[in-house]
């Protein structure tokens, strides 16, 4: 017997967690609170000391104050509910908590990758064009930057978010996952969610491909304007440590969604970590490589505490 349509309004989704892992919630709980709490803190004092240091006013720093509010936002959409899954066995969420934490996580990943790109770009003008670096990256350039990363994602996720909404959706409402991810949730549809998930797809590898493609495009000709020069271990290591951090971002998270789309051997369990690992991990890491390695936010900082400490 078919599987009649729920009554949305009054429905809920069940979030499975970690499948074959569902022994383990004390341990995943103590992971996953202590990265978000790491996560906090580190784009807390990345904002902080941007926010009162008037000498951190450059385009670079903007750029870093956007990727720090992006990260919060991104790991408080869903880290709070994996820890109420882990600790209080609260597998429930609203149907419409479910569709607003799909679209937070889904359009702060894209929010995400075109503030990387932005930031790859500003080091760019940076090293190669120094002297035109103020005239070119000036306050109305990031601002429409910032604006043009803001609708790339909304005109990504709000197509896709009134596809998956209107999808009619059947009692079997087990999510076999931390939070609302797309392709996890639109299986559960009554119909055929075939033009969702390959919009899904289609979006994210052109938003991803795009992006990635830009990055090394501007980390190449960085590596080639320092090449033979005093700087180029200097930037050697700083492009080293970025690339890491964006394969972290990129990979998995891709991973994760073409496993889902086209079935291939990967595992429901990897999947999800996959998909957890690509939320949580960057956004712990981002303030550390991109924020503490700059030296005039590592100086902005001590000057902070030393201050602090004269003062008690």
């Amino acid at each position: 017997m078919a599987s009649e349509p729920f009554d949305h309004p009054n429905s809920s989704f069940v979030l499975l967690g970690v499948p074959s892992l569902e022994a383990f919630p004390t341990c995943l709980g103590i992971l996953f609170c202590s990265g978000y709490i790491i996560t906090l803190v580190g784009n807390g004092v990345v904002l902080l000391v941007i926010g009162l240091d008037n000498s951190l006013r450059d385009p670079i720093h903007c750029f870093l104050a956007m990727l720090a509010i992006i990260d919060v936002v991104m790991v408080t959409s869903v880290v709070p509910k994996m820890l109420s899954i882990f600790w209080l066995k609260s597998m429930e969420i609203g149907y419409m908590a479910c569709f607003v934490q799909m679209f937070l996580v889904h359009s702060t990943t894209s929010l995400e990758s075109g503030v990387l790109l932005a930031m790859a770009v500003d080091r760019y003008i940076a090293i190669c064009h120094p002297l035109r670096y103020q005239a070119i990256l000036n306050r109305q350039t990031i601002a429409q930057i910032g604006l043009a990363i803001v609708v790339r994602a909304l005109l990504f996720m709000v197509p896709l978010t009134g596809m998956v909404t209107n999808l009619p959706y059947c009692r079997s409402r087990v999510v076999p996952h931390l939070y609302c991810e797309h392709m996890a949730v639109a299986k559960l549809a009554c119909t055929d969610p075939r033009p969702s998930r390959l919009y899904s797809v289609a979006g994210s590898s052109l938003i991803v491909g795009m992006d990635m493609a830009f990055i090394a495009a501007s980390y190449g000709m960085i590596l080639k304007t320092v090449l033979g020069k005093k700087s180029c271990w200097k930037a050697f290591s700083t492009c080293g440590c970025h690339i890491c951090v964006l394969l972290l971002y990129y990979i998995p998270g891709m991973v994760s969604i073409y496993a889902q789309q086209f079935g291939s051997g990967v595992s429901v369990q990897a999947q999800v970590l996959l998909a957890d690992l690509y939320l949580t991990l960057p956004t712990m890491l981002n303030p550390i490589v991109y924020s503490v390695r700059t030296k005039q936010i590592r100086q902005a900082v001590l000057r902070m505490l030393f201050s602090r400490k004269v003062r008690a």
